[in-house]
């Protein structure tokens, strides 16, 4: 019982940290379901131990969403008007991230990079 409890205030530990190493501006760059391209710039913030908050500004659009880290795994939630829309990114060795993303309740999926500026 003693190794869980430790097993999982290690995991837990390593997961908090980890939401401080991916805080910055990123350049971003994304491709949209039906093909078209967009760019714009993103920032993250820290907001607890194990979460933090993106926002993103591409074109005229703002939005801001929660995320987190676990491992090289990095997942955002966000509000775009008043849609829900989900992202899960890579973060590669470089530092950028790779993700896919989707809104709810719409076919398709886009795909962004994030990197480091």
């Amino acid at each position: 019982m003693r190794q869980i409890a430790a097993l999982a205030a290690s995991l837990f530990l390593a997961a908090a940290g980890a939401t401080h190493a991916v805080e910055g501006r990123y350049a971003v760059q994304g491709t949209n379901p039906d093909g078209s391209t967009y760019e714009g710039a993103a920032e993250i913030v820290a907001i607890s131990e194990v979460t933090c908050e993106i926002t993103w500004i591409t074109g005229d659009t703002e939005s801001t969403g929660v995320c987190m880290r676990y491992d090289n795994a990095f997942a955002a939630a966000y509000v775009l008007n008043e849609d829900i829309g989900l992202l899960i990114y890579e973060i590669m060795d470089d530092g950028s991230m790779r993700g896919t993303w989707t809104i709810a309740g719409q076919d398709g999926v886009g795909e962004e990079m994030l990197i480091p500026q």
